[in-house]
């Protein structure tokens, strides 16, 4: 350095290098705190809806919105339940509620309430509210569709719903094992009906799995037609670690589908035991689910990048592979949130912090003239922010 030749100039920038080191630390600190104080600020969970601008503009075969108003129109499919005489769907979910009483002390103040429209409700109500507007959409879009509440024999469910039942499995459902009971319940009910079916003469009975915070705004019956000769369906995304959700799963109803999805879903259950119990609260299954379809050598694992249905099969069970994008799309999670909402999607998935979004999207829906395709442009402006639930 030229101003600091000579002993007397040293001498001056001596403090200055000490220092300075310092003083670009306390730069550094300053700067990880305005990122931290704006991740924050990013984070924070709101209580009303929060619109920003719709994802997608301008991308063909995508969702346009102008606000909450939807310019173009979603591929609604007319009902295709009654094309295959003798063949129907069910809706299968699992439901839990945990500690009713303990639940209802903590939260019976008033800064323990939620308010969704002109409605309150304390941590109970709230999942209530959202199975009932599960079943509010089916009911809407598939109205000739059954929907039963797999659940623990304990809780009295308050569901008195046309064409709903409430089946209760024996088995383990608290919090950290709900995940793992849920694999078992989806095999106990197919057990069932398998016995069942070898009394139906002709009728087939097809089963939809699903997470209750999901929305079918499609009729999904197409799914069976259009793709006859699987056994089992899963949803897939570009995810490298987790590339199958867990949160939709089909069957077909023949007896020969009901006894390989049970085959399939035993050997899930095997390896989540095995491996994945770490994970038990959460994502244990859909990582057990990802070790069987990715160990299988005949599987192709840059076809998960492509959002496009296949067919495989995998120890001897014909599984249908849908892209999450239609099937399972969810408005905070995946690339399809940078690329809008397709126009022919079926499935849209509340996951996390999303549940007021579903509420207030069915309050939408039900008290307006709007259609689906309004409501989608409601969930795609306001699907990126976390709410309160």
């Amino acid at each position: 350095m030229r101003l600091c030749n000579g002993w007397r100039r040293f001498l001056l920038c001596l403090p200055l290098i000490f220092f300075l080191p310092h003083i670009l630390s306390v730069f550094e600190l300053h700067q990880d705190s305005t990122i931290e104080n704006l991740h924050k600020r990013q984070t924070k969970k709101f209580d009303h809806l929060v619109l920003g601008p719709a994802a997608g503009e301008g991308l063909q075969d995508r969702l346009q919105c102008q606000g909450i108003k939807a310019l173009n129109r979603t591929h609604y499919s007319a009902s295709s339940e009654h094309s295959n005489l003798g063949e129907s769907i069910a809706f299968v979910t699992v439901f839990a509620a945990y500690g009713s009483n303990t639940d209802r002390l903590l939260s019976g103040g008033s800064e323990h309430l939620v308010t969704v429209g002109n409605v309150s409700y304390n941590k109970v109500e709230r999942s209530m509210a959202i199975l009932n507007v599960f079943i509010n959409f089916i009911q809407v879009t598939m109205p000739q569709s059954n929907i039963i509440i797999l659940t623990d024999p304990a809780s009295k469910l308050p569901v008195h719903r046309n064409r709903v039942t409430v089946y209760p499995i024996k088995g383990e459902y608290s919090r950290d094992k709900l995940m793992l009971q849920r694999i078992r319940s989806y095999i106990v009910f197919l057990e069932a009906r398998l016995k069942e079916q070898s009394q139906r003469q002709g009728r087939i009975n097809h089963y939809i799995f699903t997470d209750s915070d999901v929305a079918v705004v499609d009729d999904l019956g197409q799914i069976f037609s259009n793709y006859p000769n699987f056994d089992v369906a899963l949803t897939f995304r570009n995810n490298k670690d987790q590339p199958l959700n867990s949160g939709f799963i089909a069957v077909r109803g023949t007896s020969y589908g009901i006894q390989r999805a049970m085959v399939f879903l035993q050997e899930v259950l095997k390896v989540y035991i095995s491996k994945y119990m770490k994970a038990s609260r959460m994502l244990g299954d859909q990582l057990a689910l990802a070790w069987i379809v990715k160990s299988h050598p005949s599987v192709d694992a840059k076809r998960f990048t492509r959002p496009r249905a296949f067919l495989e099969e995998i120890g001897g069970v014909s599984v249908l592979f849908l892209p999450c994008t239609l099937y399972n799309w969810t408005p905070p999670e995946g690339a399809g949130q940078f690329h809008g909402m397709p126009l022919d999607v079926k499935v849209v998935h509340f996951k996390g912090s999303r549940k007021r979004l579903m509420l207030e999207s069915w309050n939408f829906l039900s008290s307006s003239p709007s259609g689906i395709s309004d409501m989608l442009c409601l969930i795609l402006s306001s699907g990126r922010t976390k709410y309160d639930f």
